[in-house]
């Protein structure tokens, strides 16, 4: 029998083994990755400048380590060249070398990589991305030799807001430019996201909305950089941070036949259209569904457990509230399905808002509580929102 063969390191591919070695102790399973295999949790990349945490001390082990907690074989620096699902087989490969990987059941964990913006100047090529702890690490050692900290952030997304909020909590000056008039424009109504920029914005953050960076200079001998923005203005920056979303990796998969849109298209039991082909994770776009969130990782990577098992288990998506790491603003946001009409009726506090969403058949479908005191009511309104994927005998 041939092993099971998870391709991708991060916390989905992780937290798969993991779920899957407490149903199965024996069955061989194999990681395939493209760098170091170190595995850690992402999310804490956001706020560990505020967590008092250097980037060494975030993994939560070594390849070494994870090979030997989950009886894994872990092949790390490795490249996967190609798929070939007829033979079940992949193509590898390492230091220049190939050599050919065989597969009983294929699971694609390849996760997203950061958009980047085509920017003019001499400057562009210095714009720090975090998607990885190699990253982070690189940024972070940047950070430190910068004596003016000024940050400017491209990008008003939840992870831009997030890094905005951790460096100007650690005594940075942070700017934060982004297209839409709104920071998380595409999560919030307009009235939440006015208040929760006002809350940042008390804190020291600031913003510069519905405008884009054209052109990343250097100055000052190479030790700042001039940033010039489509209404003309230019901000001086020590460093330069983009934050402006992520899309599936989805090449791999592709060229192997299997069908993807936005993401690697999968059903409910996360089965793409090729047979002992699965995707999980960031990368998967499950029942037409993109939820680059820790929760949904969670519920798929038990589902698939289970079905790589024996035990077919369609994935259940219950309504998953996202904890933005905001607190100058604490925020809470169960988004609204993508194809859902809906009204916003809210309740105004000293510290907040709360603000349900409400459909035609007066069902709540999404909520988003702004303060410590709305936040009191998470529990109590997720409860009452209906399954996104609801849960399959």
């Amino acid at each position: 029998m041939h092993p099971i063969v998870i391709i991708g390191s991060g916390m989905a591919g992780y937290t798969l083994a993991r779920e899957f070695r407490k149903l199965n102790p024996e069955h061989e399973l194999v990681m395939i990755c493209a760098d170091d295999a170190v595995n850690y949790a992402k999310p804490t990349l956001s706020n560990a400048l505020s967590g008092n945490k250097a980037p060494e001390q975030i993994p939560l082990g070594d390849a070494e380590k994870m090979s030997t907690q989950l009886k894994l074989q872990i092949l790390s620096e490795t490249w996967v060249k190609a798929i070939n699902p007829e033979i079940h087989e992949l193509k590898l490969e390492k230091n220049g070398q190939e050599t050919i990987q065989p597969y009983s059941k294929l699971v694609l964990a390849v996760g997203a990589n950061p958009i980047r913006l085509a920017i003019a100047g001499d400057g562009s090529d210095d714009i720090h991305v975090v998607n990885s702890l190699i990253d982070y690490r690189a940024f972070r050692e940047n950070l430190a030799k910068r004596q003016d900290k000024r940050v400017v952030i491209l990008g008003a997304g939840l992870i831009g807001c997030e890094f905005a909020n951790d460096l100007q909590h650690t005594g940075h000056q942070v700017t934060v430019i982004d297209l839409s008039p709104r920071p998380l424009g595409r999560l919030l109504p307009a009235h939440i996201a006015d208040a929760f920029q006002k809350n940042l914005e008390e804190s020291g953050i600031h913003f510069v909305l519905s405008t884009t960076v054209e052109k990343v200079s250097k100055i000052n001998d190479g030790q700042d950089y001039a940033v010039t923005l489509a209404n003309g203005q230019t901000l001086v920056a020590d460093i330069v941070l983009s934050a402006i979303g992520l899309q599936p990796n989805i090449d791999l998969a592709k060229h192997a036949g299997v069908h993807t849109s936005r993401g690697i298209l999968t059903n409910s039991l996360l089965e793409t259209n090729l047979e002992d082909i699965y995707a999980i994770g960031d990368c998967a776009e499950v029942n037409g569904t993109l939820l680059p969130y820790v929760m949904p990782i969670m519920q798929q990577a038990r589902a698939l457990a289970k079905t790589l098992s024996g035990e077919t288990t369609h994935v259940h998506y219950p309504a998953m509230p996202v904890a933005v790491k905001t607190p100058a603003a604490p925020l809470t946001v169960l988004p609204v399905p993508v194809d859902v009409d809906v009204n916003w009726e809210t309740e105004e506090f000293e510290d907040g808002m709360l603000a349900k969403a409400i459909d035609n058949t007066d069902t709540l479908r999404g909520f988003v509580l702004l303060g410590a005191t709305a936040g009191k009511q998470r529990l109590t309104l997720t409860k009452l929102v209906p399954d996104l994927i609801p849960a399959q005998l």
